[in-house]
C-alpha cells in the first residue's frame, strides 16, 4: 500500500514559505505558476476558447479573494494574449488541498506550502467552495460596494444541501445546488456586465417574465478599471423535459416518416407564400394531416413566448439600457461595416473551400459566388430614413437549443448573445425580427438535419425530402408570424409596418444564414448546403 502512494504522488517542483493567503503576492510563484503551468492547463479546458489560435502568454491581469469565516480561495482573471495580436481573459477560481483524493484529473500544480505538500486545483471542484460562494450569496447585502460583490434577489431563500456539476458545457460551468437552483461560472470573460446577468435580472424581477428562469443572485468584480465584471449568475432550475432542438428533431422524424405511412405525394402538396401570414385554420387540411396538428400548435406557443419575451423588453422607459430607440445613421454605419467585413470572410472561405463541396452544396457555392456583388449590394441597401419601427434589446442567439420544453410550454435561456461577438456588440439596441429569424434559421436547420441524420430510414430521394421540407418551412414561418405579430402590436411594440417587417426578415435571415456559412465550411462541409439554401432562398425571393 505504501508502495502504491509514493508511486502515484507526484514530485513537488514547487516549494514556497508564503503562507496560502500571501502566495499571490510571491511574484517567483505568480512567475512560475503563469508560464510553466498555466499554460498548458488552461489549453486542454473545455472552456478555453482560444484553441485555433497561437499562444503567446498568459498574465495575471487581476486577483481577488472570495472568503468567509478565514476560509479563503482566489479568483483570477487571466489575460491569455496570442501570437495574433489579441487578447482573451478568463476566470478560474483556485484552491489549495493537501488531501490526496481530490481532483485528480483537475490538478493544476503539486506544490509545498511552508513544507505541507499539496495541490492548486480548480477551486470549483471543491465542494468547500461551492457552498461558500452560494452562502456568500444569500447573505448578501444590498448595495454592496466592496471589490467582491455578492448579490441576492428577494426570491431566493434556501439553506445549502448539496451542489454537483451541470454537464458538459462549452464555455461555461454549471453547478446545480439542491436541485432546484443553478449557479453559472462564466469562464470567458468581459470588462463590463455579462448581458445574460443584464437580461436575465431585468426579464425576471423588472418584468415578472414567467418564461425564463428567475434571476436568484449573483457574483462580481470591480477590476481596477472599476469595470464591474460579472462572475457568476444564479438562477432556479426549471425542470424540462430537454431543449426545443431534440424536440423538434423527434417530431420532425415522425413528420418524414408520415410521407411513407400515409402515401403522401410531396409534388401534390399545397404551397404558400414565404412570409405570409397563416391561422392554423388557413394550413390546408393535406398539410395538417402530413405533419399533425400537435406541432403547429407548437410554433404558435413559441411564437406567443417569443412575443411576449420581445414586449417586457422593449417596455421599458426609465433603464436606459433597456429603453427602446429608433433607427439611426449611427446603427447603420455599425451594422453595414459589421456585415460587409462578415460577408467578405465568408466569400474567402466559401472559395477555400469549393474543392469540399459536392452535389448541391458545390452548385450553391457557385451560385453565392456568381451572386457576391447582388448579396453585397443587399446588405449595403439598408435606408434607416424609411424604417419607424424600433429597436430594443434582444436576446441575439436565439435559436431551439436555447429553450427548453416543459410541460408543452417552453423556457427561454441564455441570453449572452452570439459568441462571434464583441460585449459592447452584444448590447447594441436591434429590431426584435433579428431574435425570429434566428429561430426561422433554427427551424430551416432543424429539417435539414433531420433529413441528414435519417437518410437510410426514408424511402424519397434527398431531392425530394429537400422539397418537402422546404415546404413545412414556408408553412411553420406563416403560423409563427401570425401569433407573433398579432401579440406584437395588441402590446403597441412598434415593429414597423408589412413591408418593413418583411425587408427586416429578409436582412436578419439573409445575415444570419451568412454568419452559418463560415462555421459549416469549417467544421462540417456537408451541412453548408443549409445556410447555403436559406441565401438562395432570400436572393431570389
Amino acid at each position: 500500500m505504501a508502495k502504491k502512494t509514493t508511486k502515484t504522488k507526484p514530485q513537488t517542483q514547487y516549494n514556497f514559505n508564503d503562507s496560502w493567503e500571501e502566495l499571490l503576492e510571491n511574484k517567483a510563484f505568480v512567475k512560475a505558476f503563469l508560464s510553466e503551468v498555466l499554460e498548458d492547463y488552461i489549453t486542454k479546458q473545455r472552456w478555453y476558447g482560444g484553441k485555433a489560435s497561437k499562444l503567446k502568454y498568459i498574465e495575471l491581469s487581476e486577483y481577488f479573494r472570495i472568503q468567509q469565516h478565514g476560509e479563503v480561495y482566489y479568483g483570477l482573471i487571466l489575460e491569455v494574449n496570442f501570437v495574433e495580436a489579441f487578447y482573451q481573459h478568463y476566470f478560474l477560481p483556485i484552491a489549495f488541498v493537501s488531501d490526496e483524493s481530490f481532483a485528480k484529473e483537475d490538478r493544476i500544480l503539486p506544490i509545498s506550502i511552508k513544507n505541507q505538500e499539496g495541490f492548486i486545483i480548480d477551486a470549483i471542484n471543491l465542494e468547500a467552495f461551492r457552498k461558500l460562494v452560494f452562502e456568500r450569496i444569500h447573505s448578501a447585502i444590498p448595495n454592496d460596494q466592496t471589490r467582491v460583490q455578492y448579490h441576492k434577489s428577494l426570491q431566493f431563500d434556501q439553506v445549502y444541501k448539496s451542489s454537483r456539476f451541470m454537464g458538459l458545457e462549452q464555455s461555461n460551468t454549471s453547478i446545480v445546488y439542491n436541485e432546484s437552483c443553478v449557479l453559472k461560472f462564466f469562464r470567458r470573460i468581459y470588462a463590463n456586465k455579462n448581458p445574460d446577468y443584464e437580461m436575465s435580472r431585468f426579464l425576471s424581477e423588472k418584468k415578472q417574465y414567467k418564461n425564463t428562469p428567475a434571476y436568484l443572485g449573483s457574483l462580481s468584480i470591480v477590476d481596477s478599471e472599476k469595470d464591474n465584471i460579472t462572475i457568476g449568475l444564479m438562477q432556479e432550475m426549471v425542470p424540462n423535459e430537454g431543449d426545443a432542438w431534440d424536440y423538434m428533431l423527434k417530431e420532425l422524424h415522425k413528420v418524414f416518416l408520415n410521407l411513407e405511412t400515409k402515401n403522401i405525394s410531396i409534388d401534390k402538396l399545397p404551397e404558400t407564400k414565404l412570409f405570409e401570414r397563416l391561422s392554423i385554420r388557413d394550413v390546408s387540411p393535406r398539410i395538417i394531416d402530413w405533419v399533425g396538428l400537435n406541432l403547429f400548435l407548437k410554433v404558435q406557443k413559441l411564437a406567443e413566448r417569443t412575443a411576449e419575451m420581445h414586449v417586457a423588453l422593449g417596455s421599458e422607459f426609465e433603464e436606459t439600457a433597456f429603453t427602446p430607440t429608433h433607427f439611426n445613421g449611427d446603427y447603420t454605419v455599425w451594422l453595414k461595416n459589421r456585415l460587409l467585413y462578415q460577408f467578405q470572410n465568408r466569400l474567402n472561405t466559401v472559395e477555400n473551400n469549393l474543392h469540399k463541396l459536392e452535389g448541391l452544396s458545390l452548385t450553391l457555392a457557385q451560385e453565392f459566388l456568381d451572386n457576391k456583388n447582388l448579396i453585397r449590394k443587399r446588405l449595403v441597401n439598408f435606408d434607416w430614413t424609411k424604417l419607424k419601427g424600433e429597436r430594443i434589446r434582444v436576446h441575439g442567439d436565439y435559436h431551439l437549443g436555447q429553450i427548453l420544453v416543459k410541460d408543452d410550454d417552453f423556457y427561454i435561456l441564455d441570453f449572452e448573445g452570439e459568441p462571434e461577438s464583441t460585449i459592447r456588440d452584444r448590447k447594441v439596441k436591434q429590431p426584435p425580427l433579428k431574435d425570429v429569424a434566428g429561430l426561422f434559421r433554427s427551424f430551416h436547420y432543424a429539417i435539414y438535419a433531420t433529413i441528414f441524420n435519417h437518410k437510410d430510414d426514408y424511402k424519397h430521394s434527398q431531392e425530394q425530402l429537400f422539397e418537402a421540407g422546404e415546404l413545412l418551412y414556408t408553412y411553420f414561418i406563416g403560423v409563427f408570424l401570425k401569433t407573433y405579430i398579432e401579440k406584437i402590436q395588441d402590446a403597441n411594440l412598434n415593429i414597423g409596418y408589412s413591408q418593413e417587417r418583411i425587408f427586416l426578415l429578409k436582412y436578419s435571415l439573409l445575415e444570419k444564414a451568412i454568419y452559418e456559412l463560415g462555421y459549416e465550411l469549417n467544421s462540417r462541409p456537408l451541412w453548408a448546403v443549409i445556410p447555403l439554401k436559406g441565401i438562395t432562398n432570400i436572393i431570389n425571393h
